[in-house]
């Protein structure tokens, strides 16, 4: 079975940068979207950026201008650059794809940013 590998979390101080990487664990079809969610401790899961296979984004307000959303089909990967990290960005960061038929997700990466 597929399964999503999420890779780039970790620590980065208030106003520093950080890139997330997913791709799938062995060769499939392109994905229809992919995206990614965050969930803070407590919190509910919560979208943060999403972006077809025709290349349509969308972006939550409250990361506006801070993330971007990429991907590549050829290697039906998707990337979260994420610039002026503020500690309510603190959160586990999971990876969506979705085909015509399922959906699948990642096991997460944390994002923890603090000075």
């Amino acid at each position: 079975q597929v399964q999503l590998v999420e890779s780039g979390g970790g620590l980065a101080q208030p106003g520093g940068s950080l890139r997330l990487s997913c791709a799938p664990s062995r060769s499939i079809f392109r994905f229809n979207r992919m995206g990614w969610y965050r969930q803070a401790p407590g919190k509910q899961r919560d979208l943060v950026a999403t972006i077809t296979s025709g290349g349509s984004t969308n972006v939550t307000g409250s990361v506006k201008g801070r993330f971007t959303i990429s991907r590549d089909n050829a290697k039906n990967e998707v990337y979260l650059q994420m610039n002026s990290l503020k500690p309510e960005d603190t959160a586990v960061y999971y990876c969506n794809a979705e085909s015509t038929t399922t959906d699948y997700w990642g096991q997460g990466t944390q994002v923890t940013v603090s000075s």
